[in-house]
């Protein structure tokens, strides 16, 4: 018997991406581990995501040939080596209540011979897998996010790397802002989890974190500034995260318009920051938003190493028949969740643990229960 795997990646793109899919293609495919299974798998690349599956004409070579992407260990053999998807991907929900596709989602699955699926991506991308799984299709997930705020998991591909281009992107502003004695505010990715912003910000030093987990106020902000340039420090670098809010207010957004899971496009934040601080304070303020600078580039080491270990434990619960579930690392183990499990909330900063209301930054202790609280 030969299982025929489709795989595909959802979302947004990222580092690591590339990497799974490899990992998943050489596990299925090794010739030394078919000989030991006493069964051949063949892996098909799915282009662009769940859009491949609802727009592929099973019966015309040409739709096939547009929609996938036959793979084997030669034709992925560098592409770990490499950011983004070689597969493509997009923001297509076969389940949009505007545009439900899933019934032609789940004939094309069977038109293409499919024996299950591997499905790389958020929590959007897996709630998708998740609902094919109820319906009776075989699937298993690979989680993928740089904002880092899937449940029951404690990696996800890209994060590292995203993680690594702010901190480089904030060492260089640091040349420019001492050099005219400016307020620089860097606006990064995260949505409503704020990993990106607070560990990026640490890593780089910021001296003002603001993180969608806990609203801020503009004055105090300005305040902690001023403080610091009494103290004789020339410039000041703040880390927001685009769904950071203003206490009182809303998240700010670049359009209304909403792609296929219900999503706005977040940001605005940086600018309206900068331009609120440098009235408050006087100081000549820029502001900068690294949006999909986060997202691209060379993967680096540990997200090629997730990629493979998450790519080869995918190939693990195929052949183990064990469907409805998402690769996961918990506790520095490679194991697996529920596929439910994996969307049912996200992942976000425990303030009290791991955030500092009063200086707007990491936590500085790490043995006592609690962060002091803002009055």
């Amino acid at each position: 018997m030969t299982r025929r795997i489709g795989v595909l990646t959802g979302g947004g793109d990222c580092a690591g991406l590339n990497s799974a899919v490899k990992w998943v293609t050489k596990t299925a495919t090794d010739p030394h581990l078919t000989a030991y299974r006493g069964e051949a798998m063949e892996v098909i690349g799915l282009r662009e995501g769940w859009k491949s599956l609802v727009s592929v004409n099973p019966e015309d070579p040409d739709s096939v040939a547009r929609w996938t992407m036959p793979l084997d260990e030669l034709v992925v053999r560098t592409w770990d080596r490499q950011g983004g998807t070689v597969l493509g991907s997009s923001r297509t929900n076969p389940f949009n209540p505007k545009d439900d596709r899933s019934a032609q989602c789940l004939a094309n699955i069977a038109g293409l011979d499919l024996h299950a699926l591997v499905a790389i991506g958020g929590e959007d991308t897996l709630s998708v897998a998740y609902k094919l799984n109820n319906l009776g299709q075989k699937v298993v997930g690979i989680p993928k996010t740089i904002d880092r705020d899937l449940n029951a998991t404690d990696y996800t591909l890209g994060y590292d790397t995203a993680l690594n281009v702010i901190t480089e992107e904030v060492d260089r502003l640091r040349t420019t802002a001492g050099s005219h004695s400016r307020l620089f505010v860097v606006e990064v990715m995260g949505r409503h989890a704020g990993w990106l912003a607070l560990e990026g910000g640490e890593a780089a030093g910021a001296h003002v974190i603001l993180i969608p987990e806990y609203d801020f106020e503009v004055a105090k902000v300005a305040e902690l500034l001023e403080r610091r340039r009494r103290a004789g420090v020339r410039y000041d670098i703040v880390v927001v995260s685009e769904g950071a809010r203003i206490r009182g207010q809303g998240e700010l957004y670049l359009s209304d318009k909403e792609d296929g899971f219900g999503h706005k496009v977040l940001g605005g934040i940086g600018e309206y920051l900068a331009k609120q601080l440098e009235a408050a304070t006087g100081y000549e303020t820029r502001h900068v938003v690294l949006s999909h600078i986060q997202r691209g580039g060379q993967p680096s080491a540990r997200d090629r190493l997730m990629g493979r270990y998450f790519g080869i434990a995918a190939v693990d619960l195929i052949l183990e028949e064990d469907f409805g579930r998402m690769v996961s690392f918990r506790n520095g183990q490679i194991t697996s969740v529920s596929l439910k499990q994996a969307i049912e909330k996200l992942y976000l900063i425990d303030v009290d643990t791991l955030y500092d209301p009063l200086r707007y930054n990491g936590r500085r202790s790490s043995m006592l229960p609690r962060s002091p609280r803002a009055e």
